[in-house]
């Protein structure tokens, strides 16, 4: 490719900015009468503003999921809440211990959230649980009564459900949906 040519360009949509060039490495062929290989230098223009706009435009790795989901899964979860009687500690500790303004803005505006994995992660374990104690317990009452009754399974030593799935961690919640889908000959 001669020195004086442009480099070639790849347009990317952003979804802040539109449609951005971005400029493609340079290949740069030399073959050595030497040697039976042709070797294949790159070169790109890093500090270029079009690659600084990309680099400022990469969403983050914790970027919340899609407020469709998250809203459902937070009204889901409220409605849980009100059938087990949970005060607002535990719910709060139930999602991940969340500030307090942001517990109650996603209570009073679920469709506004944008929640982050690991508190869908945690929604997600909790309706499998409910799921699963509606289905071990067709009495809705007993099924919502049994997150709060001592236990002797090994698992709870003799406290209950909750007392377990309030120990803040998600493997709490995990622990308790695998012994409930066992109880019902789910995995384990």
């Amino acid at each position: 490719m001669a020195s004086g040519s442009a480099a070639p360009t790849a347009r990317k949509h952003c979804k802040t900015a539109g449609t951005v060039r971005l400029p493609q490495p340079r290949p740069e062929f030399a073959a050595s009468p030497q040697m039976d290989y042709i070797s294949i230098e790159v070169h790109s223009d890093p500090g270029g503003a079009a690659m600084q706009h990309a680099a400022n435009a990469v969403k983050p790795a914790h970027k919340p999921v899609g407020r469709d989901l998250s809203a459902a899964g937070l009204r889901a979860f409220f409605n849980i809440a009100r059938d087990w009687a949970l005060n607002t500690e535990a719910q709060m500790v139930l999602l991940g211990s969340p500030g307090r303004s942001t517990f109650f803005k996603w209570k009073s505006a679920p469709e506004s959230a944008d929640l982050r994995r690991d508190t869908l992660e945690r929604l997600s374990y909790l309706l499998g649980i409910y799921k699963a104690l509606q289905i071990l317990l067709p009495d809705t009452a007993a099924a919502d009564a049994w997150v709060k009754k001592p236990n002797s399974a090994p698992l709870f030593g003799g406290k209950s459900a909750l007392d377990r799935m309030l120990g803040g961690n998600v493997a709490d919640l995990v622990a308790v949906r695998q012994y409930l889908d066992a109880q019902r000959g789910g995995w384990a």
